[in-house]
C-alpha cells in the first residue's frame, strides 16, 4: 500500500466493555489500538461514550463516573505516543456544569481535540437530553494536561504530510437528522467522515443504516468510518450489535459482522475522491452554510508514509466497466443497449432516414453495431429489411468471418449486400504504386478506406446513415484508420470498451429467441479480434488485435483509471499488480501501459473529430463533452513517470 498514491489505512473497532468500568474499557480500547498499529492503521474509529459505556443512565450524574473517564482517557492517549496513528474515541465531557458526549481525537500521546454531538435523541429508547447537553458549533477552548484543547463540533483535523486527508467528526445521531454537521465538515473540506455511535438494533435496522452511511459518503463524495457500540453494553432495554461500517463514495468497502464485536479495517483512496469533487462542479464551495466560517484546522502528521508493501484492503475490479453481479450485469446490458438504440433512433428520427448501412464483418463490433441498429428500426416501426448489411471482403478475409456475418443479416431479416473490393483495391495500389508484396500500413488502411467509401456511397444511394461500428477501446488507443473505420454519420459503439461489447453481445444471444442467431452470435465471440487486414495463414485469422496491442482487458483497465480518476501511471500499475494477480507478471503489465499512454496521446488527433454517438457510461471519449484533449499534448509527464517506476521495479 502506497500513501503516496492518497492510500490510507482505517478502522472501526468495537470493544467489549463493561458499563462503567472506564478501566476496564481503557485497557480494551488500547488492545485494540495496539492490534492496529499492527495493522497498518493510520486513522481509528471507537464507538459513542465507550470509555463508560453509553448504557450508564442516570450514571452519567456520577462524578466518580465522569473523573475515572477522564483518566481512561489519558490510559487511551498515552497509548497512542508511539503509534503513528489519529484515533477517535467516545467519552462523557462535563464543562461548566453541562455534560456533553464527545468525541476526543488522540495522536501522539496528545488529546488534539474533542468533538460533542451536536442532536441528542429524546424518543422512546433514549433519554441523552436527560443527561447531555448539545454541542457547540463554533469551538471554545478547553484545560487538559497543561494544555489548551478545541471543543466544538466546527474542527478540522487536517493531515500535513498527506493534504488530501481532512478529518471531521459527528456522532451518532448527527448523521440521522436532516441535516447533519458532516454536510457542512465536507463543504468546509473534510475528506473523511468519522462516527463514534451507538445505535441499537431492532428488526431491519441494519439494512437502513448501511444505506444510511453509504448514501452520505456518496453524497458528500467522503470516506465515511462508522464505528457502533456491541457487546458489551446494558441490555436491560435494549441491545446493540456493533454494525461497523467502512464507506467510500457509495461504496461499503468492510462491513461487520452484527452481534460480534469486531474491527474492521479498509484502506481508503483520498486520491479518488479528489478527482471527483474536482470533476464535480457543482460540489459547493465552503463558506456557504451558517458556522462555516467557525471552523478551526488542528494540523497533525504521519512520521511514515512510505510504501508499506501490503496489498490494498480494497477490491480492485479488473474489468471496471463490467458489473461482477450476474443480475446486475444483465440490467446494465439491457440499459446500454437501450441507450444506443433510443440514440441512433434519434438520429434516424431527425434526419428522415429510413435506411442503415452497416458494414457488416463477421466481428465482435460491427455484430453489436447490427443488434443496436435492428432495435432502433423496431421502436420507429421501420421493416429491417431497411437495414442494409454490407460485407466487402478482401485480401484478409476469412470464411468463418464471412460466414456468420451473412448468416447474422439473414437471421436478423436484414438486407445483405456483398462488394468484394479486391479489385478496386489492387487498383488503387497499382494507382499509388503500392507493391501488393509489402503488407505495411498503406496496404492495410488502403482496405479500410475503400470500405469506408463502399459504404458511405452505399448510404446515398439508399437515402440511408452508415453506422459506425468502432469501440471506445479501439477509439482510445487509436486503432481505427482516419478516415477508414473511424468514420462514420453516427457511432453507436463509441463510449462502450471492448470488454463491454463482448458481455452485451453474449447478452443478445442469451435472451434473443432465435437458437440460430444465438448460435452465430456465440460463434462470433469464440473468433479472435481482428481487422484482417492481412492475407490469412491456412485459412485462419493471422493478424490479432491483441498481439499487436496488447489485451483488451488490461487497456480497459487503465482506460478507466485514466478518465474517471486521473491517477498517475505508477499508480495505475500497481492497482493493475493487485487486480491481475496470477494472471499478468508486473513486466507484462508495465509494457502495455507504457503503450497505452503512448497510443494514447499520440492518436488524439483521431479523437478530436469523432461523428456523434452516445454516451453510456461515466468514462468517454467524446471531444465534444468527456474528454476536451490537445491533440498535441505532451505525454512527457506520464512516461516519466514510467520511467521512475522502471527504475523501481529494477527492468
Amino acid at each position: 500500500m502506497h500513501m503516496k498514491d492518497g492510500l490510507i489505512r482505517v478502522a472501526a473497532a468495537t470493544p467489549k466493555i463493561r458499563v462503567a468500568d472506564p478501566a476496564y474499557n481503557s485497557s480494551q480500547v488500547i488492545a485494540l489500538i495496539e492490534e492496529g498499529s499492527r495493522q497498518g492503521v493510520k486513522l481509528m474509529v471507537f464507538p459513542e461514550l465507550c470509555l463508560t459505556a453509553y448504557t450508564c443512565g442516570d450514571l452519567f450524574l456520577q462524578r466518580p463516573l465522569l473523573e475515572k473517564a477522564r483518566e481512561a482517557l489519558k490510559q487511551v492517549a498515552d497509548a497512542t505516543r508511539d503509534k503513528d496513528m489519529l484515533v477517535f474515541v467516545g467519552l462523557p465531557w462535563d464543562r461548566d456544569g453541562k455534560l456533553y458526549n464527545v468525541a476526543a481525537a488522540l495522536k501522539d500521546g496528545r488529546l488534539l481535540g474533542l468533538v460533542p454531538k451536536k442532536n441528542l435523541p429524546n424518543y422512546s429508547e433514549f433519554y441523552e437530553a436527560r443527561h447531555f447537553s448539545p454541542g457547540n458549533d463554533r469551538p471554545v477552548m478547553e484545560p487538559w494536561e497543561g494544555e489548551l484543547i478545541p471543543m466544538g463540533t466546527n474542527l478540522l483535523f487536517t493531515c500535513e504530510n498527506l493534504p488530501d486527508l481532512k478529518v471531521a467528526a459527528e456522532i451518532c445521531e448527527d448523521v440521522w437528522v436532516p441535516c447533519p454537521p458532516s454536510i457542512r465538515h465536507c463543504m468546509a473540506g473534510a475528506t473523511v467522515i468519522v462516527n463514534c455511535s451507538a445505535s441499537d438494533e431492532t428488526t431491519g435496522k441494519d439494512i437502513y443504516r448501511r444505506e444510511l452511511i453509504c448514501g452520505q459518503s456518496a453524497r458528500l463524495v467522503c470516506g465515511y468510518i462508522y464505528a457502533n457500540a456491541g457487546d458489551g453494553e446494558s441490555t436491560q432495554d435494549l441491545v446493540f450489535g456493533g454494525q461497523n461500517i467502512i464507506s467510500e463514495n457509495g461504496t461499503c468497502l468492510a462491513e461487520s459482522r452484527r452481534f460480534v464485536n469486531e474491527t474492521i479495517y479498509g484502506d481508503l483512496d483520498l486520491q479518488r475522491l479528489d478527482c471527483e469533487r474536482r470533476r464535480m462542479n457543482t460540489y459547493p464551495e465552503g463558506g456557504e452554510l451558517p458556522g462555516q466560517e467557525g471552523y478551526i484546522r488542528i494540523p497533525f502528521s504521519f512520521s511514515d508514509t512510505k510504501d508499506t508493501g501490503e496489498r490494498m484492503l480494497r477490491f480492485i475490479d479488473p474489468a471496471p466497466f463490467v458489473p461482477k453481479d450476474p443480475a446486475q450485469r444483465s440490467r446494465r446490458c439491457e440499459e446500454i443497449l437501450s441507450i444506443q438504440a433510443m440514440g441512433l433512433k434519434k438520429r434516424l428520427e431527425h434526419t428522415g432516414c429510413q435506411s442503415a448501412v452497416i458494414g457488416l464483418s463477421g466481428g465482435l463490433d460491427s455484430t453489436l453495431a447490427l443488434l443496436v441498429t435492428v432495435r432502433a428500426f423496431d421502436l420507429l416501426e421501420i421493416p429491417r429489411e431497411k437495414i442494409c448489411c454490407v460485407t466487402m471482403p478482401c485480401f484478409g478475409t476469412t470464411d468463418r468471418t464471412y460466414a456468420n456475418a451473412c448468416a447474422m443479416a439473414r437471421q436478423v431479416g436484414a438486407q445483405l449486400r456483398e462488394v468484394n473490393i479486391r479489385r478496386s483495391v489492387t487498383c488503387h495500389f497499382e494507382d499509388i504504386g503500392q507493391d501488393m508484396e509489402k503488407h505495411d500500413v498503406t496496404y492495410e488502411n488502403g482496405q479500410a478506406r475503400e470500405r469506408t467509401q463502399v459504404l458511405m456511397d452505399i448510404a446515398n444511394q439508399t437515402g440511408g446513415l452508415v453506422v459506425g461500428t468502432g469501440d471506445m477501446s479501439e477509439l482510445a488507443l487509436g486503432w481505427a484508420t482516419y478516415n477508414g473505420d473511424h468514420m462514420s454519420m453516427y457511432g453507436v459503439n463509441a463510449s462502450v470498451p471492448k470488454t463491454l461489447v463482448r458481455h452485451l453481445v453474449r447478452y443478445y444471444g442469451d435472451t434473443c429467441r432465435d437458437p440460430e442467431l444465438a448460435k452465430v452470435l456465440y460463434d462470433v465471440l469464440d473468433t479472435p479480434v481482428s481487422p484482417e487486414l492481412l492475407p490469412p495463414k491456412d485459412g485462419e485469422i493471422a493478424q490479432k488485435t491483441e498481439d499487436l496491442v496488447g489485451p483488451y482487458e488490461l487497456h480497459d483497465f487503465f482506460l478507466y483509471h485514466v478518465l474517471r480518476f486521473g491517477y498517475a501511471p505508477s499508480k495505475i500499475y500497481r492497482m493493475a499488480l493487485q487486480a491481475f494477480e496470477g494472471q499478468y507478471e508486473g513486466e507484462t503489465i508495465l509494457r502495455w501501459l507504457k503503450t497505452f499512454y503512448r497510443r494514447f496521446f499520440s492518436q488524439q488527433f483521431k479523437r478530436s473529430c469523432l461523428p456523434d454517438g452516445p454516451k453510456v457510461g461515466s468514462a468517454a471519449l467524446s471531444p465534444r463533452g468527456d474528454l476536451r484533449m490537445p491533440s498535441d499534448a505532451s505525454s512527457r509527464l506520464w512516461m516519466e513517470d514510467l520511467e521512475e517506476l522502471e527504475k523501481e521495479e529494477g527492468r
